[in-house]
């Protein structure tokens, strides 16, 4: 954190009373908190990229499509399910890799074909997953770096008083005004970030009942004494 002395115009008071009064840009803003407000930009890049990124991956459209037990379905009864469909069904969904799986294991009984499942599933769930935790770590860190900012801009301010005294309320207020910078960063970074992440968390939840779902009705199908129509199959 910068000194707060009083006797030069572009001290402390002066950045922080340019800031607030908006004559000040963005980067003179990061510049007042000090040097503690690069990693909590940089974190908050970090959770923007994972934020974008997971939006686009954890679409309902994009894990579990509606047609996809309805077409395998058909493949089936139409006897048309050999390696090639296989493959294409692998390649197409998360839930056409669970499908594929239990598939080609599904000669084999009802248990080999849900051991193939839990399988596949096991690592669907594990990509759906991936970089939450680190949203999660983002959302936890920046409030005690911003924290931290403010205590070391507290220093300081103490620090000044203990040479300077208290004549000055404008330049003590100016120095504490810019210590808390970073605090307000933090929590700015921290709040939508954590909003995400149960966000991302609660879909991951909702995906994995569907396929769960969309698989208890294919293992059904092939190895119940139970008949299922092929309308019932392709139900989302």
């Amino acid at each position: 954190m910068r000194s707060i002395r009083t006797h030069e115009p572009g001290g402390a008071y002066g950045k922080v009373a340019a800031v607030i009064s908006g004559g000040s840009c963005v980067v003179e803003i990061i510049k007042s908190g000090g040097w503690l407000m690069l990693p909590i930009i940089l974190c908050s890049i970090v959770a923007i990229a994972i934020i974008i990124e997971r939006f686009w991956t954890l679409s309902a459209a994009r894990i579990s499509p509606r047609y996809t037990l309805g077409q395998v379905w058909t493949w089936i009864k139409n006897n048309e399910l050999n390696a090639a469909r296989l493959r294409e069904l692998r390649l197409a969904s998360p839930l056409g890799q669970i499908l594929a799986a239990g598939l080609v294991n599904s000669k084999y009984g009802r248990a080999a074909m849900t051991v193939s499942i839990e399988q596949a599933a096991s690592q669907v769930i594990h990509d759906m997953e991936r970089y939450l935790n680190t949203l999660g770590i983002i959302a936890a860190i920046t409030p005690l770096l911003g924290l931290l900012g403010t205590v070391l801009g507290m220093i300081d301010v103490f620090t000044e008083i203990m040479i300077q005294g208290t004549g000055n309320a404008n330049a003590l207020a100016g120095g504490i005004s810019q210590a808390l910078i970073t605090t307000a960063a933090g929590l700015c970074v921290a709040i939508p970030t954590y909003m995400f992440h149960r966000l991302f968390m609660r879909r991951v939840d909702t995906l994995v009942l569907n396929l769960e779902q969309e698989s208890i009705k294919l293992v059904d199908a092939l190895h119940s004494d139970r008949r299922v129509e092929v309308k019932e199959i392709g139900n989302p």
